[in-house]
């Protein structure tokens, strides 16, 4: 289960990539970039993927047959 400080550290963990390394300086450092987009996507993905079970690469099925059969063991 994924706590509140959890989630809190994975929406500050990007701004601080982006923020920190690139506030001093001049150019644009393109790890940053392309590690904080890498961070948002992969947040993102997981809420999806969480949101529809079924669909993505977190998948319900064998929870599932084990409620249908506690079901037809209640029976």
């Amino acid at each position: 289960m994924v706590t509140a400080q959890g989630r809190a550290s994975a929406r500050r963990a990007p701004a601080l990539l982006a923020g920190y390394g690139m506030g001093a300086s001049e150019s644009r450092s393109w790890l940053h970039i392309l590690g904080l987009a890498a961070i948002l996507a992969v947040t993102i993905y997981v809420i999806v993927d969480l949101e529809y079970p079924r669909l993505g690469f977190f998948q319900i099925a064998d929870f599932d047959q084990l409620l249908v059969e506690v079901r037809a063991g209640m029976r």
